[in-house]
């Protein structure tokens, strides 16, 4: 009896520890990290360092000083020498550590070994950042933060900078217009791609700049944010008309700017300037940013007067993307289906949009239209995304790189919400008033009483 009483009071803690342990690595990882995973990893990283990193091949030799000295000193076998490690800086969600590489590597020698890493130590996931010639920096993640996303506290946003998304490194996802004039997103139904575009229209409202929208599925998606919309087209007629506007409002722009560049000899240096980025605070117009979804619904024709439209619409939206970046106008062109099939000037224009969002699609043809011709080796990991996961996307930029992303939750009342309280902040741009909406700066909510009323007597 005795025994089993000693086996239950140490049994039941080491039961009910593992049984804990298992319960928040399931459901609450960031917190079985902060508790479990944190002090293993690094137990891992301290103790089998020298060996994984020779197990890699990111050893060298050491100097021959160095092995005079240790054959003389310690009568020892001379070992490779891996990179210097700096201190351990843990995380929310990872390790990070800094590694001075030895003569004759590079950083991509620590990149191609980064999957040996994240198994030799049991982490989630192993990333590389080039800090300065000769020290990279190692993040190691603990967990699959893109399982429940939470953006970080400093992901806070600037002037044309959106932080929509949270990244596979446990890095904010940041929509720079400055950087990035111009951005494709594809995403077949029900893929996430909304919740994305909410994100990006509830950053975009709190900042000092008109918000114009083109939804051709009778508004559906961009209706609800029309109180901080300094304009909507909701149909292919409609959005004819609007963007004819938008290219005599940048043509506006560059009158201005030439104006401004009416250079003579004693004209100061900082003064001379190519955008409106270069024009004094009181002069400089308020950027655009013009949202289109579906913009396979602007390329679709029925008759012989549609094709005529639609052509001038697709040449309109070229010459936006080609020259309305120095007039402060930016596009967020959104679709499920972007094809060369669609018709003339589709990959002309796309070939404009040099941000590149693809959730998931449901053919290869997309995936390779939004990332085959910026980044070859994502359109596989674009395809792989499952339907379980909405909202995760793969992002690639001009430069090659890539990385998984997903936007945390946000509901559309939420999302709408906040452009009724930034109403306000709609700029005034008389071109653009007769195609806004008339809505209330208060959405009004009519209360149903479950009540039955009943009659007044005298």
């Amino acid at each position: 009896m005795s025994d089993v009483m000693t086996l239950m009071e140490v049994g039941g803690p080491v039961a009910g520890m593992v049984g804990g342990a298992a319960y928040l690595r399931a459901r609450h990882p960031a917190a079985y990290w902060s508790t479990v995973g944190l002090p293993v990893s690094t137990a891992r990283l301290l103790g089998s360092y020298g060996s994984v990193m020779d197990a890699c091949g990111l050893t060298v030799p050491p100097s021959r000083l160095r092995a005079w000295a240790t054959q003389a000193l310690t009568h020892r076998e001379v070992r490779p020498v891996p990179p210097r490690r700096g201190l351990i800086r843990p995380t929310s969600t990872g390790l990070r550590v800094r590694l001075r590489l030895a003569p004759g590597q590079e950083p991509a020698d620590v990149a191609a070994s980064a999957e040996r890493l994240r198994h030799a130590w049991g982490v989630h996931g192993v990333y590389v950042d080039v800090v300065k010639p000769g020290v990279v920096e190692l993040r190691l993640i603990g967990f699959d933060v893109l399982r429940k996303v939470r953006m970080p506290r400093k992901a806070a946003g600037d002037f044309l900078k959106v932080p929509v998304a949270l990244r596979e490194d446990a890095t904010p996802f940041v929509r720079d217009y400055r950087a990035v004039p111009h951005q494709l997103t594809l995403g077949a139904t029900l893929s996430g791609k909304s919740m994305f575009l909410r994100h990006l229209i509830s950053g975009l409202a709190r900042q000092p700049v008109a918000l114009v929208g083109i939804d051709c599925k009778q508004g559906v998606e961009l209706a609800p944010f029309a109180p901080r919309l300094s304009a909507l087209a909701t149909d292919p007629v409609q959005a004819a008309e609007l963007l004819p506007v938008l290219i005599e409002l940048m043509e506006d722009r560059y009158d201005l700017i030439k104006k401004r560049q009416g250079i003579t000899p004693s004209t100061p240096n900082e003064e001379i300037t190519s955008d409106i980025w270069g024009l004094p605070d009181e002069e400089r117009p308020v950027p655009v940013v013009l949202l289109v979804d579906e913009v396979a619904e602007l390329f679709l024709v029925a008759t012989r007067k549609d094709e005529e439209r639609r052509d001038e619409m697709v040449t309109q939206l070229i010459r936006l993307a080609q020259l309305g970046r120095a007039a402060g106008i930016y596009l967020e062109v959104c679709g499920q289906r972007f094809g060369a099939e669609l018709g003339k000037g589709a990959t002309m224009l796309r070939a404009q949009l040099t941000g590149r969002v693809c959730h998931r699609v449901n053919d290869e043809a997309s995936a390779k239209m939004a990332l085959g011709d910026i980044a070859p080796e994502a359109v596989g990991a674009a395809c792989a995304i499952a339907p379980e996961r909405p909202g995760l996307a793969v992002a690639g930029d001009s430069s090659g790189g890539w990385s998984r992303i997903r936007p945390p939750f946000l509901s559309l009342g939420d999302a709408a919400a906040v452009c009724h309280e930034q109403a306000h902040l709609v700029p005034v741009l008389p071109p653009l008033e007769p195609f806004r909406l008339d809505v209330p700066a208060v959405p009004v909510s009519a209360s149903t009483s479950l009540l039955k009323p009943s009659p007044v007597t005298e």
